[in-house]
């Protein structure tokens, strides 16, 4: 009897010690839930599923906003501090509240919001399956009570079903249904297919996609590209001459900066009768692993990593809408075309040109728009090294800052010889411009907006 009695008190005071730290013997999932690598881990997922199913860079902008945002509405109704992006975001009304007498496991509903709204953007549902049993194991592991899992899968889909609600309204599906680009050869300064495929037009109508915090696609339009003109000394045929010249002589660092900035999605390679094709990461794709990089090395939590990626990918949709608009405005035949044409036909660049009108230059925009929104949230300097295509064979590059980053990103595309240089630069200013714009007008905290 004084046995028992004895193993009773040790129980009791055990069960104290748990109580007075907050917690009980089983409850260990609720800190180990939180672990920012999940969310990391969902992201490079659905980076990696974009490279397989060769999402254009606009379209894969669309697909990592709406999951991203999906994750971050969940998440901060268990972070007070944080604001919903609901009436901020075009169109965008709030999420469903949580049954407040339910039990939910935020993270785990923030990751099954998120693949809901992937399950219905991507292709690859086989992949994006096997990814979602990975991870959804790996909450069971954590010990997550099952009526908690059930509440929190619940949870998650309502939410996710709600952002996929406001998507289908966005206009993308369609423009799926849009006339395709009619190419005009009457006017000699107008964008015609390039080789080695000579592709159709990509995504002629991204300029109706309506926006998530901008006005609309033509809130900032840049100035007017260089006129074009074969006068050997016209200032159009100067900045032709420039991408031959530079392509001619290009130097060892040039290259691997082209290459590493290169970021199509599907390069075509021809040998003989044999056409095959690789598949690589968006620019988009770039910056949201830069995103990751940034996070890790910062070691922000699992809220703030949402915030991140989210603000990051609006930034990025965004300057697509904005650059897209540009580039089917003005319609800007591309260096490759005229220099063949007019300088030497057997030159081609570095890189394979993009099937779509020169100006602006996309990378430029977004990275710059991505760069100026990632200053905002990490400060400046922010010292990284960005291992983001070394999967892809290609070596690490070190960076001081973002803009840093997005500067080389920029001039990258004249290395390639695939822009001529004021759309670059002029690429630069409409990014920062759509960048600034986002910082101001969208806000994540309830607090002001800190470095």
């Amino acid at each position: 009897m004084r046995i028992k009695t004895l193993r009773y008190f040790v129980y009791i005071a055990a069960s104290l010690i748990f109580l007075g730290n907050g917690c009980t013997p089983d409850d260990s999932w609720k800190t180990s839930s939180q672990d920012p690598e999940i969310l990391h881990k969902c992201v490079k997922n659905l980076t990696n599923i974009i490279v397989y199913d060769i999402f254009s860079p606009p379209v894969a902008s669309r697909i990592y906003t709406y999951t991203n945002i999906a994750a971050y509405e969940v998440l901060v109704k268990d972070h007070p501090e944080y604001k919903s992006l609901a009436g901020q975001l075009t169109g965008l009304e709030a999420v469903p509240a949580p049954d407040t007498t339910r039990e939910i496991c935020y993270p785990l509903a923030a990751i099954q919001s998120f693949l809901t709204v992937s399950r219905t953007m991507v292709f690859s549902e086989d992949k994006l399956s096997a990814y979602e049993k990975d991870v959804m194991d790996q909450f069971r592991s954590l010990g997550v009570p099952s009526d908690v899992f059930q509440n929190s899968l619940d949870y998650g889909t309502l939410v996710g079903k709600h952002i996929l609600d406001w998507s289908s309204k966005d206009n993308y599906k369609q423009s799926r249904t849009f006339p395709k680009y009619t190419v005009d050869n009457k006017q000699p300064a107008r964008w015609t297919p390039t080789p080695p495929d000579y592709m159709d037009a990509i995504e002629p109508h991204w300029s109706r996609i309506r926006p998530f915090v901008i006005d609309s696609a033509t809130q900032f339009i840049p100035v007017r590209p260089t006129d074009f003109s074969t006068d050997t000394t016209s200032q159009f045929f100067k900045e032709m001459r420039e991408v031959y010249n530079i392509g001619k002589n290009l130097t060892e660092e040039q290259k691997n900066i082209a290459q590493f900035w290169d970021c199509n999605p599907f390069v075509t390679h021809h040998q003989g009768h044999v056409m095959f094709a690789t598949k690589k990461i968006t620019p988009g794709g770039h910056w949201m692993g830069i995103s990751l990089i940034a996070c890790r090395k910062e070691k922000t939590d699992i809220m703030r990593s949402s915030e991140v990626y989210t603000r990051t990918a609006i930034a990025l949709a965004d300057a697509f809408i904005s650059c897209w608009d540009e580039k089917y405005r003005s319609v800007m035949i591309r260096p490759e075309t005229v220099i063949n044409q007019y300088l030497d036909e057997e030159w081609r660049p570095l890189l394979q040109t993009p099937p779509f009108p020169e100006y602006t230059s996309g990378h430029s925009v977004i990275s710059s728009s991505a760069a100026t929104v990632l200053t905002d949230l990490f400060g400046e300097p922010f010292a990284f090294v960005d291992s983001t295509e070394k999967e892809y064979g290609l070596p690490e590059r070190s960076f001081n800052s973002f803009l840093e980053a997005s500067a080389e990103a920029a001039v990258s595309r004249m290395y390639g010889g695939i822009h001529y240089r004021p759309a670059c630069e002029n690429g630069v200013v409409q990014g920062k411009k759509v960048g600034t714009f986002i910082v101001e007008n969208l806000k994540t905290r309830e607090a002001e907006q800190a470095n």
